[in-house]
């Protein structure tokens, strides 16, 4: 018996699992948000002949320790620049592969039936509309970029005071989401994205550009992805193709630097 044969005969003796994994695949962490969309990009990535990408979403944040704990993401898209930044400074970005790619906007949600406009402005009544003891689902403001962002929003609006101890925390933004959706929550602060594939809430109002740092979303190679294919997504992340995916998808495409 060949030495191959063997191999191929005892199961101890095959390939440690992460070669095999790699062969089949490149793995990509994504911010919640990214659901539908790289869901989308990743089908038309395989259509062009390539291996299916394995796709992990949840909360900037809690992908971004991951990787610093050793999980074996190959990209990363962060629904941040704080996040990207603290897996560059663990030495876990890719030299010359951070890409700025996409932007979103801040939305005022509530469940689709008891649709209401309100007018997002300084002061405006954002506890009015929550109700004597309705609570304001966002993602967790201390840690996940969705909420981070509608922190900043109600500070600059003058209203955090009036719902800080009112929130109801989520791990991720569509966490947030859900609540609203499900009626447990009478509003919410999400990314219209995630609005545009939630039939259950309605857009309330959009908040100002300026009452918040620019959503922007970064995305980049590990180390352990920067291989040829890993290139090869990086380049289609950017291309035509994608780009046209994550506009349907309601993302704003940003400009990058080649």
């Amino acid at each position: 018996m060949t030495r191959r044969a063997l191999m191929l005969l005892l199961p101890g003796l095959l390939l440690p699992a992460p070669a095999v994994a790699r062969e089949d695949g490149l793995t990509v962490f994504a911010a919640a948000s990214l659901t539908e969309a790289l869901g989308d990009v990743a089908m038309a990535w395989q259509r062009d002949g390539h291996p299916a990408l394995r796709l992990s979403f949840a909360a900037s944040s809690a992908l971004a320790r991951q990787i610093e704990q050793g999980a074996p993401a190959d990209l990363f898209a962060s629904a941040d620049t704080r996040w990207m930044d603290d897996v560059a400074r663990h030495g876990l970005v890719a030299p010359g592969s951070r890409r700025d790619l996409l932007g979103n906007t801040l939305v005022l949600v509530v469940p689709a039936r008891r649709a209401a406009a309100v007018s997002i402005a300084r002061g405006f009544d954002l506890a009015g509309l929550l109700g004597r003891d309705g609570r304001l689902a966002v993602a967790d403001p201390a840690h996940v970029p969705a909420g981070i962002y509608a922190a900043e929003a109600l500070h600059r609006l003058g209203v955090w005071a009036s719902v800080a101890d009112r929130l109801a925390p989520a791990e991720d933004v569509r966490a947030a989401l859900l609540l609203v959706e499900r009626g447990e929550a009478p509003a919410g602060i999400v990314y219209a994205t995630d609005a545009a594939v939630a039939p259950g809430v309605a857009v309330a109002g959009t908040f100002p550009a300026d009452s918040h740092a620019p959503i922007v979303y970064p995305f980049a190679l590990t180390p352990r992805g920067d291989t040829p294919q890993g290139r090869a997504l990086l380049r289609f992340l950017e291309s035509d193709t994608a780009r046209a995916i994550f506009v349907r998808r309601g993302f704003a495409v940003e400009t990058h630097d080649p």
